[in-house]
């Protein structure tokens, strides 16, 4: 087979184990998952009822257009439905953005540590790719500015940023924006930008006119609480959307996923009581971490980059027997932190609690 070269070593993603293969594995009966930034607090009801009363054709293909879902999304966000463009999930989107703009000669700009995708992409297409590291946790815009060049065509932001949790500022933004040459895509992930509580944060939305370059990516698998529906979207302007469509596979979001992402929409109530949850969630991290002099970034996000003084791998397996399964950061360029989602004010209490236990037995806590 004549693969392409920058295929051969690369491995597929790794979704870690399910809960019914750490059950069967470790004997237990009782898995709480904060591996994979879901939420605790699962969907809307306005998504169950859709559930109980559509009428699904099987053998019709889906809205290629996702014309309902676009409509109701352009009202809700202010945006005209031409700057809208549906993935299956914001993976998808990435890849389109990727397989449209990235080739072997060129190179796209991230920060490391952040989400993995970006540099995966990268590696596919043949491109070569700019980790520029984080400065406290946060993005190094100034570095990354430095680091474009004649042969840039993407650069990633991600806002929170995963996995550490931060805030890029609006503010922050717009320096560097005007300050990226036209020509160069810069995309700004914000998968979690539902959970941001920050009394400052500014809607980077309303960017989008001032700058053609700026494309918007955000996500329902997360606050809405539809992961295994996958729904993405990206937000631009309509000339980086028109030539970033014709990439899109045909019919590529089921229908069933556009009609739950639409009723999910719906519901801001069931949004607003999940952000709030979330918030003081995190507060529990804060205050735990600060009582046992942890290191934890300050994540605006719905979960925690959290030092543990020990091997991350061994943290990670140790909590798994247990009964908890989390992200080591060994495979997120953060060695000694562990990334936790913020469950609920229940499952986080009762992690805590087998923490402790793991790092007394590693001699972190007395």
């Amino acid at each position: 087979m004549k693969w392409k070269e920058q295929l051969k070593g690369m491995a597929a993603y790794q979704p870690g184990k399910s809960e019914e293969e750490v059950k069967r594995t470790f004997g237990l009966t009782k898995i709480v998952k904060l591996a994979s930034n879901e939420n605790p607090y699962g969907s809307s009801t306005a998504v169950e009822e859709y559930l109980n009363r559509v009428d699904l054709k099987a053998n019709i293909y889906p809205d290629g257009y996702a014309g309902k879902l676009r409509e109701a999304l352009s009202k809700k966000l202010n945006v005209r439905p031409g700057q809208l463009l549906f993935g299956d999930g914001a993976d998808e989107i990435i890849s389109i953005i990727s397989r449209s703009l990235l080739r072997p000669g060129v190179n796209a700009i991230m920060s490391k540590p952040s989400f993995v995708q970006y540099r995966h992409n990268a590696k596919v297409e043949g491109a070569e790719f700019r980790e520029i590291p984080v400065k406290e946790g946060a993005q190094d815009l100034e570095k990354m500015l430095l680091a474009i060049d004649g042969q840039t065509t993407v650069v990633w932001l991600c806002s929170p940023n995963n996995p550490t949790g931060t805030l890029l500022k609006t503010e922050d933004l717009i320096k560097f924006m005007e300050r990226v040459p036209t020509d160069v895509l810069v995309v700004l992930d914000e998968a979690y930008v539902h959970y941001i509580t920050e009394p400052d944060f500014n809607e980077p939305i309303s960017l989008l006119d001032r700058f053609e370059n700026l494309l918007l990516l955000r996500t329902f698998s997360k606050i809405y609480g539809l992961a295994s529906f996958r729904v993405g979207y990206a937000i631009g302007q309509e000339s980086v959307i028109s030539m970033l469509d014709p990439v899109r596979s045909p019919f590529n979001v089921s229908s069933i996923s556009l009609g739950v992402a639409e009723a999910a929409l719906a519901d801001d109530e069931f949004i607003e009581m999940c952000r709030t949850k979330n918030a003081a969630g995190r507060e529990q991290f804060r205050s735990y971490c600060e009582k046992r002099n942890l290191h934890l970034f300050d994540s605006q996000a719905n979960f925690m980059l959290m030092e543990v003084k020990a091997d991350a791998d061994t943290v990670f397996l140790q909590l798994m027997k247990r009964g908890f399964i989390v992200r080591s950061g060994t495979g997120l360029d953060a060695p000694n932190y562990i990334r936790v989602t913020v469950g609920t004010k229940e499952q986080n209490d009762e992690f805590f609690e087998k923490l402790d236990e793991v790092l007394k037995e590693l001699g972190v806590l007395s």
